[in-house]
């Protein structure tokens, strides 16, 4: 990779992390008070909202820290930031302009996914 692409794919990196910190965590409402009665048609709705709050909470996290990898492996070792761990081809510009955080080039991430239990299949693979 060149050093203008990568430059600009730090900054995207920079400005992704910079407005997820800003943006901060979503509040998650306090346990439900169990001294005073509380209303059916609400507890439901509040639970969810805690459920949310918090998923994309840790989402946000697990967003910071693949940035936060990212920037390290650039300042760390810029000639190799865009070579697949894997395979060590370098990973499409197109695929780290759209995901700058990616390890993996398509082939190599696509190959990890199958392995997995319950991962998604392709028609293809249910063929006769």
């Amino acid at each position: 990779m060149d050093a203008a692409a990568r430059a600009r794919i730090e900054a995207r990196l920079r400005a992704q992390r910079d407005a997820l910190r800003a943006e901060g965590d979503l509040e998650i409402a306090a346990e439900i008070d169990t001294a005073r009665k509380v209303d059916d048609d609400a507890a439901p709705l509040a639970e969810m909202a805690k459920v949310i709050a918090s998923n994309r909470n840790r989402a946000r996290a697990e967003e910071l820290a693949q940035i936060e990898a990212a920037l390290l492996r650039i300042a760390d070792d810029p000639e190799d930031f865009g070579i697949c761990e894997q395979c060590e081809e370098p990973i499409p510009t197109r695929r780290l302009e759209l995901m700058p955080w990616v390890r993996l080039c398509i082939a190599c991430q696509e190959g990890r996914e199958a392995d997995k239990p319950g991962a998604r299949r392709h028609l293809t693979d249910y063929r006769s």
